[in-house]
């Protein structure tokens, strides 16, 4: 009997328990979705690069012979290594891409995962074992030839193998930013493959015991001098940058669920206090009838707990089928991986045991109330809560008041929690608004600002490693344009490493360094900039010193901080060639940027790229975040129908009886929207204030996952602004009015009897 009762209550307020159950189904659909991507991506990268046992770090030196292996050994910690020769090659083909070329001593660390094809044969000195979508790219197949040319030397093979490496998760470069298989790719090959009986090995790949600091420390102070630089696993720039990546999606999963869970206790806590209080009289004759409290109180709390489960189950079993699946495509194009799987996690059954216990807990508030009073005064109507003047109430000001604005004040004070619902509910939705909004304002504001007010030229030329400074100055005259240096460096103060950009300039207009304000500043030939980004993770200002070396080169640098740039895209260091010979290194131009536009390829330029190719691709790089920006929206915009649709019916009911008494009293219809859409617009505009603040907040964490290569300053835009009150203020406006209509329709008759 109760069951069927149970039924007939949830049907005959079906709007509140349907809003009920989409927020519950929302709340574990998001985070399981993102949380199942995520983590998917966690345990396919983990199985991955344990499946190929990539190094716990890489030792970059010219002397890898047995001695200095002996050397590595003897510092007690290192339980594998591996030598290989890593050169950048070109392939024979029109737009000579780059393929880095590995020569491999015996594939045991950072190993070839092959996908089609022979395993990699150490033995085999004909063969090479291709990445697998530089193949796709040149419709390349096992048994096909391929060409390499690198330096003096051009190695032909026969393809033996495609696949994937676990160094090449990411795999970007100069010539292509955008890891476009066309223009770059890798290679396996054996030591036996060299063109000389000598391999000149370059890398050295070991796994170690302890953590990567201390054996940085051990190995600095043996072999200081005979290693040119040492990269931790973290530090990869593969590993790295799809770190990166998974923290983002890591941060939207932690923040973006809350807020509909939150708002799925409130909706449940107002439906369930309103239901108990119309059913007043029902529960008293239930207990009069022999039905015991705990009977009654489990029948109520049942209420929600079914919409709930089964919103939570709905949710559990879709979530990580659905979202994963929108990601997957625009990070497929920028990531490599062998399998992208999303994964079932733990953390969702006991999200799902959390959100279902809450239920039981607001269900059981909302009805203790009565649960064990005496059935003789259950079964009488409660009486009416006694108004009594307030401070408000009591001011001067309160009798020049309009009718409107006294009756929303007390029709308010008499339902807190439900306008405490609508305030939260609109917050949390301005609050994602915001937060969507400010991510696309800064995404377009981070392009404008690299390709706009830093960098001028039209195109760069990326110049050959072979090429002469003769041959390097005859292009840069003929192209009129100026040489820059651009490396990798890595930078240390204190206890804090990071691997960052050099940026060496000269005297050129086609650069212009900017403020954290946007604003042009000026490096003199004397000084060092270091980015804003870098100064705030190391904690360091202008007069402080950091210390930095060339990646390459074991020759560290102490410099003094003379001005602080602000870069979105590139953190690290800025100086002149004259900054640079003065502290001792050589300056090699890298690239010419010129304000034409050019195109050429010859044994002096490896390839051109314009800005607006650069600019390209960084759209590409970032369509994920733009689908999270979308997600965002959709689901703020959903947020805020539910809560403001659920609000005006609750209001609504709520208020029958009142506003029928009006009517009765020759208020007009027009005069009784008004009400309900003053405090619509009450409620909303305090939850819209509130919703700010918290949405800059949830924009500065966004900013801050997106890891150290990336520089914004959180900020709200006018537009935002506007953008999120439009929608806001619309979904407000439009479901009043959807209630507003009933006015006109209300049986004045029935809504003013009394208890039958």
């Amino acid at each position: 009997m109760l069951a069927k009762k149970m039924m007939r209550d949830i049907f005959r307020h079906k709007a509140q328990f349907i809003s009920i159950f989409i927020m519950a189904f929302l709340g574990v659909f998001v985070f399981t979705g993102i949380s199942g991507e995520y983590i998917g991506l966690e345990v396919d990268s983990s199985n991955f690069y344990e499946e190929t046992n990539l190094a716990d770090g890489w030792i970059y030196s010219p002397y890898l012979n047995d001695m200095f292996l002996s050397q590595v050994w003897y510092l007690g910690a290192t339980t594998e290594m591996e030598r290989q020769m890593v050169v950048n090659s070109e392939g024979d083909f029109e737009n000579e891409p780059e393929i880095t070329l590995h020569f491999v001593e015996n594939n045991t660390i950072s190993k070839f995962y092959l996908i089609e094809g022979k395993p990699l044969d150490i033995n085999d000195s004909n063969g090479v074992w291709l990445d697998k979508k530089f193949a796709d790219a040149k419709n390349l197949k096992v048994g096909d030839k391929i060409t390499f040319k690198y330096e003096n030397y051009t190695i032909e093979k026969e393809i033996k193998g495609l696949g994937y490496s676990p160094e090449y998760v990411y795999h970007s470069s100069p010539v292509a930013i955008n890891s476009d298989p066309d223009k770059i790719g890798f290679a396996y090959m054996s030591y036996k493959a060299f063109p000389e009986d000598s391999v000149p090995y370059n890398v050295l790949n070991v796994k170690f015991d302890g953590t990567p600091d201390n054996y940085a420390k051990i190995l600095d102070y043996r072999l200081k001098g005979y290693y040119n630089s040492f990269i931790e696993q973290s530090d990869h720039p593969s590993v790295n940058r799809f770190s990166q990546e998974i923290t983002k999606h890591k941060m939207m999963a932690d923040i973006f669920p809350v807020v509909f869970i939150i708002i799925t206790f409130l909706i449940l806590l107002t439906t369930m206090t309103r239901i108990i209080a119309q059913q007043r009289t029902q529960i008293g004759i239930l207990k009069a009838n022999g039905f015991k409290n705990k009977t009654i109180t489990l029948h109520y709390m049942s209420y929600g707990f079914w919409l709930v489960l089964v919103g939570s189950i709905l949710g559990f079993i879709l979530g990580p089928m659905i979202l994963p699946r929108l990601f997957y495509p625009s990070m497929m194009r920028t990531f490599v991986l062998p399998s992208w799987a999303p994964v079932w996690d733990m953390s969702f059954v006991y999200l799902m045991v959390l959100i279902v216990a809450f239920s039981l807990g607001v269900s059981y508030y909302a009805v203790s109330s009565i649960s064990n009073e005496k059935p003789s005064i259950a079964i009488k109507p409660k009486p009416p809560k006694v108004s009594t003047s307030g401070f408000v109430e009591k001011l001067k000001i309160w009798k020049r008041l309009s009718f409107n604005l006294r009756w929303n004040y007390r029709d308010t004070k008499r339902n807190k929690i439900r306008a405490l619902m609508t305030i939260i509910g609109v917050m949390g939705c301005s609050a994602l608004l915001i937060g969507a909004f400010g991510l696309y304002d800064g995404m377009n504001e981070m392009r404008d600002w690299e390709y706009g007010q830093i960098n001028h030229y039209d195109s760069k030329l990326i110049i050959n490693e072979g090429a002469s400074v003769s041959q390097v100055n005859e292009v840069t005259n003929e192209v009129n344009g100026k040489t820059i240096m651009e490396g990798t460096i890595e930078i240390q103060s204190d206890s804090v490493k990071k691997t960052g950009s050099l940026l060496v300039l000269n005297d050129t207009n086609l650069i212009t360094p900017t403020d954290k304000d946007k604003n042009r500043i000026e490096i003199a030939n004397d000084e060092v900039s270091i980015s804003q980004k870098y100064a705030d993770l190391f904690d360091v200002g202008v007069g402080d010193t950091v210390k930095w070396h060339i990646r390459g080169s074991d020759k560290w640098i102490n410099s003094t901080i003379n001005k602080i740039h602000a870069d979105p895209l590139s953190q690290g260091l800025i100086m002149s060639s004259d900054k640079l010979e003065n502290l001792g290194l050589n300056y090699t131009a890298t690239s010419i940027i010129t304000s034409e536009h050019v195109n050429r390829t010859d044994d002096t330029i490896k390839t051109t790229i314009t800005l607006d190719d650069i600019e390209k691709s960084w759209e590409e790089t970032s369509e994920t975040m733009w689908l999270i920006i979308y997600v965002l929206i959709f689901f703020a915009s959903i947020l805020a129908i539910i809560v403001l649709y659920n609000l005006g019916l609750m209001s609504f009911t709520e208020i029958e009886r009142e506003i029928a008494t009006l009517k009765v009293l020759g208020f007009k219809s027009k005069d009784l929207r008004r009400l309900l859409l003053t405090q619509n617009l009450v409620f909303t505009v305090i939850g819209f204030i509130l919703g700010i603040p918290l949405g800059l907040y949830i924009l500065t964490m966004m900013w801050q996952s997106s890891g150290d290569s990336l520089y914004m300053i959180p900020s709200l835009t006018i537009t935002n602004v506007i953008l999120t009150a439009i929608i806001t203020f619309s979904i407000s406006i439009i479901v009043n009015l959807m209630f507003s209509g009933k006015i006109k329709k209300l049986d004045m008759v029935e809504s003013l009897k009394g208890t039958e």
